[in-house]
């Protein structure tokens, strides 16, 4: 999984982009909310928690800075679904297009793992990512139960193989 869009470079995480895969989320996070034990869970062991368990993280480079993250984690095997999370891009680097090709290349890996769906949670607050999800597919869904006080839009993305 390697794509290039200009300068910005879509890579697969690697162990020393753990502090980065961190900090950005931190960073959003703490912006607009609180971080919850959710967060931290995943933010503090993403090789346990989304590697280890079938998952798959993406790091955004600009000029071999992380600047963005994303990441795909398995929630069940029959069918094969999971929830596109802790998708993150350093202010820095905003308006380059990384939130969309993040999101992307985790979409097209779930593809090639024939997943059958893709959901995710978020805010109504944060209209851009929203508008992101749309454009890569994303549906909006009645919100039920979410590990995430903050959550108050749930939003499902249907693959067709």
């Amino acid at each position: 999984m390697n794509s290039m869009n200009n300068e910005v470079q879509i890579i697969s995480y690697q162990l020393k982009y753990k502090e980065a895969f961190k900090a950005l989320n931190e960073e959003w996070i703490k912006t607009f909310f609180t971080m919850e034990a959710g967060d931290y869970k995943l933010l503090d062991n993403p090789e346990e928690h989304i590697i280890g368990k079938g998952g798959y993280i993406v790091v955004a480079l600009l000029d071999g800075e992380a600047v963005g993250t994303c990441a795909l984690v398995k929630t069940t095997d029959e069918p094969l679904t999971f929830e596109l999370s802790k998708m993150a891009v350093s202010p820095k680097a905003q308006g380059k297009k990384i939130g969309y090709l993040v999101g992307q290349a985790l979409v097209e890996k779930a593809k090639e793992l024939k997943a059958e769906s893709i959901f995710l949670e978020t805010n109504s607050v944060l209209v851009p990512a929203i508008k992101l999800y749309e454009k890569l597919g994303f549906k909006h869904l009645p919100v039920s139960d979410s590990v995430y006080d903050r959550c108050d839009t749930q939003m499902l993305l249907e693959i067709r193989c």
